[in-house]
């Protein structure tokens, strides 16, 4: 039993319990309701927090324990089915910690983009299945182009033995899960101004404004909506993606210096891949 068990040092344990307090104190005591003229939900921002947090935390002990291939790629599966944007953040300042990581965190960040794919096509089954049959192929695709592009790496692993990661540091700080939400705060904004001032005309800037944060709310919305024709829905739905894609590598790449082109041309190829995806709508 005791290689399944993780020990902890002074600043894990206390981590630990900082998220702990974050989790179960914080978050169940804010209001889960609509404040002012922009719906803004003090719980639903705050779950930003914790998943930002969450993923960094959980791609930190996995890493440690099944070393940096096998934990961050495993985060990385897990973490694109919740937010691949939390996912590029938290694999970013991985990254930016333990520089020797970077390629591995890389490559977990694109895998969890590829399952966001996956992912947005459950959810369109989930809640309008007659868009499945349009969409389907497209999302797969550009999911298949995110595998290839996670497998591919231009220099061979730092090692081939050991896979245990030593000098690690614990990734789990509040504050860049902080700035996340302020973004996602000041895009709910947004997105309402400009649905207000340019109403369905302004539907495909919207989801390009949307891709910055999370794309499920503005998806989960568009689908929903059975006076918007079919081809100008999934055309929202794909471009969001695409725009959406382009600020994860943003995000990797202004934290993880040393591989920024590494993760410029991936990120870059995969967003103009997407671009044929739209024109066959």
């Amino acid at each position: 039993m005791e290689k399944y068990v993780i020990s902890l040092d002074n600043a894990e344990f206390l981590a630990v319990i900082k998220f702990l307090l974050i989790t179960l104190i914080i978050l169940p005591i804010l209001p889960n309701q609509e404040y002012t003229e922009f719906n803004l939900n003090p719980r639903r921002i705050w779950q930003i927090v914790v998943l930002v947090s969450t993923v960094g935390f959980a791609g930190y002990f996995l890493t440690k324990k099944f070393g940096s291939k096998a934990g961050l790629w495993l985060s990385g599966l897990l973490g694109g089915i919740v937010s691949s944007t939390a996912v590029s953040i938290a694999t970013g300042r991985i990254a930016q910690q333990s520089p020797d990581r970077s390629v591995n965190a890389l490559q977990a960040t694109v895998l969890a983009s590829s399952v966001m794919y996956l992912r947005i096509l459950a959810l369109i089954w989930f809640i309008q299945p007659d868009l499945v049959p349009l969409v389907w192929w497209k999302l797969v695709i550009l999911s298949v182009v995110g595998l290839v592009l996670s497998i591919y790496r231009e220099k061979p692993p730092v090692s081939n033995g050991d896979q245990s990661v030593k000098n690690l540091t614990n990734p789990f700080e509040v504050r860049p899960a902080l700035v996340f939400a302020s973004l996602f705060v000041l895009l709910s904004v947004v997105t309402i101004l400009t649905q207000r001032f340019y109403g369905d005309s302004g539907l495909k800037t919207l989801a390009v404004i949307i891709g910055v944060t999370d794309i499920d709310p503005f998806i989960l919305s568009l689908v929903n909506q059975t006076t918007i024709a079919q081809s100008l829905a999934i055309s929202a739905i794909i471009i969001s993606m695409m725009s959406n894609t382009v600020i994860k590598g943003i995000y990797f790449g202004f934290l993880a210096k040393n591989v920024r082109k590494a993760a410029a041309w991936r990120f870059g190829l995969w967003a103009v891949l997407h671009i044929p995806i739209i024109l066959f709508t």
